[in-house]
């Protein structure tokens, strides 16, 4: 009898990270920065260490429960083990908002550039560009290679490497040395606690993809070591880069005020660097927002895939491959369409609708490992109260706070979106009399 085939551990820690920091795409710092300034008034570092600390928490519990379940993991996975099916598939709901509108904020922020950079040209042409191109090659299959996105990240990082070398020139040439410590980026009169919390609730948007390394659970060399160290590390080193860039970047361009936030980072790039940096800053961040723009197109239409192939979503409309090119064209099509809607959203509004549905999942997975702990104790196993009841404790009450920050507007979409989700788990389990179908091709969908 011939023996099925297996996935092969050849991932060590290194490797993880590297893959993690590649998935975060390390310069939408930049593509955002000026939403979080005009936010926060002006203490754009500030968010982000909120973010980071609310994500290192979080990456603690993802850690924890890549040891429990050593399996392709998410927080669908880890929801409906540890606490309950139903529970699990309302999580597994929201993510799907998440990778139903990233594809459209994603062109959002690249059409914002394109459009400050050639005024004569209206955002939704450049908007539109991207989803005919994105649309028509992921519907003949075509995939970004692992290498091309090591390439893409090397890349990024030589532009945000530049970026900071530029700016601090910059304020040391309008300063002095002196002028590169100041506590006005992190701090000043425009800033208050609840500015910093809301630019913190969208500076998340910049982490997403920290925890796509559990999917690569079952081909990592000893994964109950190496995963959970993995996440930390991404979730960290992620957070620093994010950090010194904004900070560097508020010293270049104190407070919040732009002539369009939306592409703040493009004008200064040409202040710190002339026209040759700027064209290459904005090469750099468009040729980024479409590859990641081609993944997450890519990762949605599989996800609903996978979601109509387990019968979650209409079988005849989710559940089917075109049989000329192999790929789900009819999800990539309606991926496509859902980015339309960029056309009449803002950028801040629309990362919003993004961390709703994170937020939801990050709180969520904070709370599984303390049922997990909970379950452990029953069954007469003892483990650190500390590691599985305190630190999951505080990141779901960060997450949540974080949560309730959101835009109106978001938090309106995403509650709505759960009660669509409510009605479909009451359909599809005869009201709750029976467990919901196991979307078990989740975790491999979205990889």
């Amino acid at each position: 009898m011939t023996s099925q085939p297996t996935l092969i551990r050849t991932l060590n820690l290194r490797s993880l990270v590297l893959f993690g920091l590649a998935y975060l795409t390390p310069i939408i710092v930049l593509g955002i920065f000026g939403i979080i300034a005009e936010t926060t008034g002006g203490a754009s570092p500030s968010a982000y260490l909120v973010a980071m600390v609310a994500m290192l928490f979080t990456a603690h519990s993802y850690g924890r429960m890549s040891v429990a379940y050593p399996v392709a993991g998410s927080a669908y996975t880890y929801v409906r083990k540890s606490i309950d099916p139903r529970v699990g598939f309302l999580v597994g709901w929201a993510i799907l908002l998440d990778y139903l509108f990233l594809p459209m904020v994603i062109w959002l922020i690249g059409g914002s550039f394109l459009s400050a950079q050639f005024p004569g040209i209206p955002i939704a042409v450049w908007i539109l560009l991207f989803i005919v191109i994105t649309t028509f090659l992921n519907i003949l299959g075509i995939k970004v290679a692992d290498k091309a996105n090591y390439v893409l990240m090397a890349f990024q990082i030589l532009v945000i490497v530049f970026f900071v070398a530029l700016s601090i020139g910059h304020v040391i040439h309008a300063s002095g040395a002196g002028g590169l410590a100041s506590s006005a980026p992190f701090f000043n009169a425009g800033t208050s606690l609840g500015t910093i919390s809301a630019g913190a609730a969208i500076a998340a948007y910049s982490f997403l993809g920290f925890d796509a390394v559990t999917t690569l659970t079952e081909e990592t060399i000893e994964p109950k070591k190496n995963m959970p160290r993995a996440i930390m590390l991404i979730a960290l080193i992620g957070g620093g880069i994010f950090v010194v860039v904004a900070y560097f970047t508020q010293l270049v361009h104190p407070g919040g005020a732009f002539a369009d936030s939306a592409s703040a980072a493009s004008e200064i790039a040409l202040q710190i660097g002339g026209t040759f940096f700027g064209a290459v800053f904005l090469a750099g961040l468009v040729a980024a927002q479409f590859a990641s723009g081609l993944a997450a197109q890519a990762s949605a239409s599989r996800l609903m895939y996978a979601m109509g192939r387990d019968s979650v979503l209409p079988k005849a409309v989710f559940g089917r491959l075109n049989a000329k090119y192999h790929t789900p064209v009819a999800n990539i099509v309606i991926a496509g369409i859902i980015g339309l809607i960029a056309i009449f959203l803002d950028v801040a509004t629309s990362t919003s609708f993004i961390n709703f549905g994170a937020f939801t999942a990050f709180t969520m997975v904070n709370v599984s490992v303390i049922f997990h702990f909970v379950r452990e104790r029953r069954a007469g196993r003892h483990l650190n109260p500390v590691s599985y009841v305190l630190v999951p404790a505080v990141g779901a009450v960060i997450c949540g706070y974080l949560l309730s920050q959101l835009d109106v507007h978001a938090v309106t979409l995403g509650l709505s979106w759960l009660g669509v989700g409510i009605v479909v788990l009451l359909f599809i389990t005869k009201g709750l009399r029976k467990a919901p179908p196991e979307m078990a091709t989740l975790e491999e969908a979205v990889v």
